[in-house]
């Protein structure tokens, strides 16, 4: 679990700083990096979280609606974050208006981290205390454009590089805290094994939102980009390979 956390964190961390090295980003290459990971994130999500959380749960139906309350739970979270989620950049000065303060912002998007988090942990029979390989790697492609677009976003609305930072660190502790606490609450019994499949399929429908809405954002007016396309695809083979090869 150790190095589970120091993925978190470090990846997190890391594509924030590296905000202050990449001062004229390239959006169209930076869709093409979305592109790749929504199309991880997705895959994982159809191959994976979504076929265990229906295995797990007695009731597919219950499953059902935790997946429908992710799903708009993330639209409610959006509405505070402007879609940083999904890599969504506000860098212009007639945007600021319609972005939150950086506050509101950071605790949207620190909550559906968290939530990340408790994915790493979360119990399952199909392998010893949801240690997934699959899962920790699409976290880690999908966190990275996510702490590139935040630290974005916070240094051009704070101007304060300190505060930032700050603000930085507290978002790449999110993911961390979740899967410490949440690997604790299961160890110690705190909840029932209901509550935790309730809780992965609003994880679930959380990675349905964001991804699919990653494949809309970068085909505006769904013209078709065959780097794209072929990034995508490479990105699905990459959850495919993962799944079954680690």
């Amino acid at each position: 679990m150790a190095l589970s956390l120091l993925l978190l964190f470090g990846s997190a961390l890391l594509a924030g700083l590296a905000v202050f090295f990449i001062p004229n980003l390239n959006i169209q290459r930076f869709k093409v990096v979305l592109s790749f990971s929504g199309a991880y994130l997705f895959s994982i999500t159809v191959m994976h979280i979504l076929p265990e959380l229906f295995v797990e749960s007695g009731d597919i139906r219950f499953a059902g609606i935790a997946v429908l309350t992710g799903f708009f739970f993330q639209m409610v979270l959006e509405y505070f974050s402007s879609g940083v989620e999904h890599g969504h950049i506000h860098l212009h000065d007639h945007d600021l208006e319609h972005t939150p303060i950086p506050y509101s912002l950071l605790i949207s998007i620190c909550i559906h981290a968290f939530l990340e988090g408790t994915l790493v942990a979360h119990p399952s029979h199909s392998h010893s205390h949801g240690e997934s390989h699959t899962l920790l790697y699409g976290l880690i492609l999908h966190k990275i454009p996510e702490a590139f677009a935040l630290m974005s976003v916070l240094v051009f609305s704070l101007r304060n590089k300190a505060l930032a930072l700050l603000l930085l660190f507290l978002f790449a502790m999110a993911s961390p805290m979740g899967l410490l606490l949440s690997h604790w609450a299961f160890d110690h019994e705190i909840f029932s094994m209901d509550w935790f499949i309730f809780l992965f399929g609003i994880i679930a429908g959380n990675f349905l939102y964001i991804s699919t809405t990653i494949f809309f954002e970068t085909s505006p007016n769904h013209k078709f980009k065959a780097n794209r396309l072929i990034v995508s695809m490479l990105g699905a083979l990459s959850a495919i390979l993962a799944e079954f090869l680690l």
